[in-house]
């Protein structure tokens, strides 16, 4: 299996949802490199990884009320991965490895396109995801009219009450 690079196409200008896919890259790659008796350690860590990934992502959708189906397709893949784990515990490694085959596509995909759309979103509400708090762009929203119409509202001071 070959294994995931880290590259400026992945990049979305947030740095902490960039530094998370980082990290889901370089989870990824562990699983691909390691030996057959620590492959189930492995996938179990970036099951966890991913867990908390999704989660960050899914409470800045949900402060800002970000419309669509990210969360869903954050789901679907949990509960795929979850199967398969407990299918290679039970000894069907082919799923394990046709699991790791699929998602370097799957993740080029929810990247540039439903990360993408939420990290230029967040950007132009003027949302820190580190503090949770909204400081809307100079000119009342001027950024938002020039991107071509996005989802901007307007939004209160604070995103929700929950610390990001």
């Amino acid at each position: 299996m070959a294994l995931m690079q880290w590259n400026e196409q992945l990049a979305l200008g947030l740095g902490k949802m960039d530094k998370t896919h980082e990290e889901f890259v370089s989870h990824y790659n562990a699983v691909v490199e390691a030996a057959p008796e620590q492959f189930l350690a492995r996938l179990d860590d970036f099951i966890a990884h991913t867990e908390v990934h999704f989660d960050q992502e899914n409470r800045w959708m949900e402060q800002v009320d970000f419309p669509g189906c990210h969360r869903a397709e954050h789901d679907r893949v949990l509960v795929v991965m979850r199967d398969v784990r407990q299918r290679i515990e039970r000894g069907d490694a082919f799923l394990g490895k046709r699991l790791m085959e699929e998602l370097p596509a799957w993740f080029d995909n929810h990247v540039s396109g439903m990360d993408a759309a939420l990290a230029f979103h967040l950007d132009s509400i003027g949302f820190d995801v580190e503090t949770g708090v909204i400081t809307p762009p100079e000119g009342g929203g001027d950024r938002c009219a020039s991107a071509g119409g996005c989802a901007c509202t307007s939004a209160p001071v604070r995103a929700g009450a929950e610390q990001v």
